[in-house]
């Protein structure tokens, strides 16, 4: 007969069997509920899922069902954000968020696109192969929290979601409209009892709000033509959550929302990835000449600023422009402070070279290059005590190191240190707290953007002269085969086809202050051209130049690339 002890093992491990059985069995017959197309292949990138509506139930259970095992393997609350961000109101998409708020780890990318991927009759076999190479253990419970944005189809979705995480035992919280910054902030704040802030849509507009109410202290003389602001909010999730903010921030910033959602569609003919890319205002925004405008993206984790000038230009201030104004603020204060922290900013190769040699040359920060994704940006920037990192398309936000934080949090209540350094300190802990360092998050960086420009005293079109952008131009070339364009030094250099570098090298040699690159999209047999130059027919030129050697090199397919003047 078996010892006590053994036989109380086998007895544990029967029953976790049979209760791991009975999971998979649940998992099984709620599957049939949320069927898989045919045929169908997706990818889960730095953005997540996204896609057509219509082809994402499946996808949406089965992320449930991997959120479930990422809680048990963490031993943390995870998060899963319903958004196809700036898309289509057509599309819709999901995400991860893993236990600090960040983006989830590239290993669980990959279980995600091998979970969606499986046919019908092998999910059980793909969810087994993940329980088994993670070690996750199924006694362990699991907590996700939903969140989504304003499409028609994003609460049905969020129901597969919940279906999945009930499957496998778990237990969820649907915070339902949210921003997916704020579901990243929710996130983070239950992984830290608190820490952080609190885990509620409150919590977060009176973090966010306190901390802008004690920074605008400092510029008292504020009038009430500079505390206005006049936002695009592309008819989606961040005009309604402005709007609930708004009584928060008591008058200190006095917002007109437009594209509000009561009318125009998601994202159509607005929003900050439209007028990024389109280089004018958003329809629906009356503008006149020197006011300050911004658009946020579909679930507000981009931003964007612009103005039209006397004579009735349009002026964009992206990324690049919005990093820049904050490092140099920071970078100001903390010598103000006395306060000896690195400070870097993270681009990549698409930020403007004018911006890169400001920040370098003239106000001596620390500049480094990562690829394209905001995984990438966000990674490097952990490197520093100070790391601003932004895309140009206005995606981006400050870490601060946990030693950068106490050192600042300190010096700012030390009755000890002189008024102007404590001062100064006081300055960056409440920048510190406006900041939603999970992600980048348009409403947190829109109220960091207009505290800067109240303490500095600047205009717009101030901030706008810092420095003058280079001329540039982007396009893209048809290849039968992106894979063939392979790049190296953060996306600068084409290291395949053979000759492509080479002609890239000699033919910037022709143009003043130029530089160019290609990198093969990420989710199309396309390649990105992307060219800089002291004027723009320059800039034009040599991006149809370089679109040129693509096509001949890289194996382009349909018309060669035409001049584009």
């Amino acid at each position: 007969p078996l010892c006590p002890k053994r036989q109380t093992d086998r007895m544990r491990k029967l029953y976790n069997f049979s209760v791991e059985m009975a999971q998979f069995e649940e998992v099984a017959k709620k599957s049939v509920l949320h069927p898989k197309p045919d045929g169908l292949i997706l990818q889960y990138g730095t953005a997540g899922f996204r896609t057509r509506a219509r082809d994402l139930d499946h996808v949406m259970f089965r992320m449930g069902l991997l959120a479930a095992l990422r809680s048990k393997r963490t031993k943390s609350t995870i998060g899963v954000m319903v958004t196809a961000s700036h898309n289509p109101e057509e599309d819709n998409g999901v995400k991860l968020i893993d236990p600090l708020g960040e983006m989830v780890t590239p290993a669980w990318e990959d279980y995600a696109t091998q979970l969606a991927n499986a046919e019908q009759n092998g999910l059980l076999t793909a969810l087994k192969d993940i329980i088994e190479k993670e070690a996750v253990n199924m006694d362990q419970e699991a907590f996700v929290v939903l969140g989504r944005d304003t499409r028609p189809s994003s609460e049905k979705l969020s129901q597969a979601v919940s279906d999945g995480v009930a499957s496998l035992g778990g237990k969820s919280h649907d915070y339902g409209l949210v921003t997916t910054p704020q579901l990243h902030f929710m996130v983070c704040c239950r992984n830290t009892q608190g820490q952080y802030g609190t885990s509620t849509t409150e919590g977060y507009y009176r973090k966010l709000a306190q901390a802008f109410i004690q920074l605008t202290k400092h510029a008292p003389n504020r009038t009430d033509d500079q505390k206005h602001l006049k936002v695009d909010g592309a008819n989606g999730i961040g005009a309604l959550k402005l709007k609930e903010m708004e009584s928060f921030l008591q008058k200190e910033l006095q917002i007109s929302v437009f594209n509000d959602g009561r009318e125009g569609k998601l994202n159509l003919l607005c929003g900050a990835d439209y007028v990024k890319v389109q280089q004018s205002p958003p329809q629906g925004v009356q503008m006149t000449a020197g006011e300050r405008c911004c658009s946020f993206d579909g679930d507000a984790d981009r931003i964007v600023y612009y103005y039209v000038d006397s004579a009735g230009h349009f002026h964009l201030l992206d990324g690049d422009k919005i990093a820049t104004l904050i490092s140099a603020f920071l970078k100001e204060f903390l010598i103000e402070a006395g306060l000896d922290l690195q400070i870097a900013v993270v681009q990549t190769a698409y930020a403007n070279g004018s911006s890169s040699r400001y920040l370098g040359e003239t106000m001596k920060v620390d500049v480094y290059c990562t690829k394209t994704g905001v995984k990438h940006l966000h990674h490097k920037a952990q490197e520093f005590d100070i790391g601003v990192y932004f895309e140009a398309n206005g995606h981006g936000t400050v870490l601060f190191s946990k030693a950068a934080e106490r050192k600042i949090r300190q010096l700012a209540n030390d009755q000890n240190a002189s008024d102007k350094r404590r001062k100064s300190a006081q300055i960056l802990e409440s920048t510190v707290d406006l900041i939603n360092q999970t992600v980048g998050d348009a409403i947190s960086d829109m109220l960091v953007i207009e505290a800067v420009l109240a303490l500095k005293g600047l205009s717009i079109q101030q901030w706008d002269a810092i420095y003058t952008d280079l001329p540039n131009r982007q396009l893209k070339v048809k290849v039968a085969d992106r894979r063939v364009i392979d790049t190296a030094d953060a996306e600068r250099r084409a290291v395949s086809p053979a000759g492509l570098q080479e002609a890239i090298d000699a033919l910037v040699r022709k143009y003043n202050m130029s530089r160019a690159f290609v990198r093969p999209s990420g989710t199309e047999d396309v390649v990105r051209v992307y060219s800089e130059a002291d004027t723009q027919g320059n800039a034009d030129t040599l991006a149809y130049e370089v679109g040129l050697a693509v096509y001949r090199l890289a194996g382009g397919i349909g018309e060669e690339p035409k001049p584009l003047n």
